[in-house]
């Protein structure tokens, strides 16, 4: 959902440019108030090569698959990815259909106790996510079915319902109300939804949600929101223990400021980026962000460094916002791109490592131990980096095309090459396990740190002695990061390794994780074979991770990623 918000309003014509013209123009000031009103760029329309190298085929396929010549026809080569897609795609039919048996209208299905669950306020969250998900990929009925559920039902949940996250209602719903606006041809956008209701529905509840989830922002004394949300009375107060989370509080931009380009109401954008413009006054370690954050005080709190949970999408909407106004006309937002890069710098310079044996690069974590070394602990939530960076590299176009037109300087072509390292990384987390998926955290043997025993279970992996992972550590919850950089890797490098690697990993999502009577679950244990179930589909497996696996194995030119 984050990705697709981040294409969202770039869609007026414009010429590329690069990243150093961007820079001449100045260093950006605070311009947060003003009306974002110009939605962006639209870059013409690429023509991709195809892949340099067919998919590596089982023996059987191969046979299937071969002229007489004994040469893979290529023809075969690409209705064998459409194949793929159309299991991915049936795969997003048979989790629909267990959250419609059992759990219509709650916020999650819990498929082997077939019973629906509210976690995340009671909005009906996997509805409202999954819905940009079905429109993707033609399934009218699924779109029909969540279209009339959010007319008829969304709104009076809404005004009546009580305490809510602010991040995760803004990602999940009102995200999946700006995506569903968009998608079935709202503000000009595509026509992906033929059925389910007009676009102004999807956008009218977005608003009256959007107004309420303002007073998280307007009860606060700082520019910072506080994090939790009354919807019925529009009140807001902070979490427990009086601190906010840095990534939920940045990553609401790009929801906001799409909703005031759609709504002709400069408001959301007018708050939402006021956190962003505060943060940019603040003191940082080489452009690294604690993951604490008062919005009493309006300064960090702590000095834990990460970008897993608490951290993580601080980064990510540091270029995706960029990407979003960058070509706005009211304003100039060149400090983010600032920010983002010397993030990235500090990065490079302060976190990122290698294991022992191997050399698997990964991104650890500050502060630096008792012991005097820093943390080689990674989260899963880690790998939504990969395909940030290759995106901030290119701004969306393809390698070559970015190439060939000079639009990479040295930075952007180290970053890249770090986004592929650690893509290679993020899939070795997968394929080192018994399951071949991979599990929550993640530690990597370095020569300050190693214990036996904890290896992932997959024996025959070149990387079984360099990526340890903890007991408590060894849970899969479907999530999606892994996947969407293998997703935008695809798209900017055009190798064909990625959709490989995501056809694993979608092979062993549909081996280990799928209940027969409809649904698909988190795992408990990844590093045992049967691996026990945890009794949860998160929404973003519908509204995130399916919906990458069907682009990756799709046509390039579908939701492309510098539009």
């Amino acid at each position: 959902m984050i990705f697709g918000l981040a294409c969202l309003m770039l869609t007026h014509t414009n010429k590329a440019h690069s990243v150093s013209d961007g820079l001449a123009k100045g260093i950006g000031t605070n311009e947060e108030h003003k009306e974002v009103t110009d939605v962006g760029i639209r870059f013409k329309k690429l023509f991709r090569r195809a892949p340099r190298l067919p998919p590596r085929l089982s023996p059987d396929e191969k046979i299937i698959h071969r002229n007489f010549t004994g040469k893979l026809n290529e023809p075969n080569v690409e209705e064998q990815w459409k194949a793929r897609q159309q299991n991915v795609k049936d795969a997003f039919t048979h989790a629909w259909s267990g959250y419609k048996k059992f759990a219509m209208g709650y916020d999650e299905l819990m498929p082997v106790s077939r019973l629906g669950v509210d976690g995340l306020g009671g909005l009906g969250a996997t509805v409202v996510d999954a819905l940009d998900t079905a429109m993707i990929m033609g399934l009218d009925e699924v779109v029909s079915e969540a279209g009339s559920w959010i007319e008829s039902h969304l709104l009076d949940r809404i005004r009546q319902k009580g305490q809510v996250n602010l991040f995760e209602t803004t990602i999940r719903v009102l995200g999946g109300l700006l995506s569903a606006y968009h998608l079935s041809g709202g503000d000009q956008g595509m026509t992906l939804a033929q059925k389910g209701p007009k676009p102004t529905i999807y956008l009218d509840i977005a608003k009256n949600l959007a107004d309420r989830l303002l007073s998280a922002f307007t009860s606060s004394p700082t520019a910072i929101p506080f994090s939790d949300v009354v919807l019925r009375d529009s009140s807001a107060h902070s979490a427990p223990g009086g601190l906010s989370s840095t990534s939920e509080v940045s990553t609401l931009q790009l929801e906001f400021n799409y909703l005031s380009a759609i709504s002709g109401d400069p408001k959301y954008s007018t708050e939402g980026m006021k956190v962003l413009a505060h943060l940019k006054t603040l003191p940082k370690t080489e452009g690294l962000v604690p993951i604490y954050i008062s919005p009493h005080s309006g300064e960090f709190s702590g000095e834990n460094i990460r970008l897993g949970s608490r951290g993580d999408s601080y980064y990510e909407y540091l270029i995706k916002v960029w990407l979003q106004l960058r070509d706005t006309q009211d304003g100039n937002f060149t400090y983010l791109h600032d920010m983002y890069e010397e993030a990235m710098r500090g990065v490079k310079h302060m976190l990122v490592q290698k294991s022992i044996p191997s050399e698997l690069v990964f991104v650890g974590e500050l502060p630096v131990g008792p012991k005097g070394y820093l943390s080689p602990k990674m989260d899963h939530l880690v790998c939504f980096l990969p395909g940030t960076l290759a995106l901030g590299a290119t701004k969306g176009l393809t390698k070559e095309k970015a190439m060939k037109d000079n639009l990479l300087t040295f930075e952007d072509l180290e970053n890249l090459k770090l986004a592929e390292d650690l893509t290679k990384t993020c899939f070795e987390m997968y394929s080192v396990t018994s399951t071949g998926l991979a599990p929550e955290i993640a530690y990597f043997h370095t020569k300050d740190y190693f214990e036996s025993g904890l290896d992932g279970g997959n024996k025959s992996s070149e990387y079984v002695n360099d990526i340890i992972i903890k007991h408590a550590d060894r849970h899969n919850l479907l999530r999606p990061e892994t996947v969407e950089s293998l997703f935008v890797l695809y798209r900017i490098t055009q190798d064909p390794k990625y959709r490989e690697w995501g056809w694993h990993i979608f092979e062993s999502f549909e081996k280990y994780t799928k209940v027969e009577s409809g649904g698909y679950s988190s795992l408990d244990d990844v590093t045992t074979v049967p691996p026990p179930k945890r009794d949860k589909m998160e929404t973003f497996f519908l509204g995130e991770t399916l919906k990458y696996l069907y682009l990756l194995f799709g046509d390039s030119s579908v939701i492309p990623l510098d539009k």
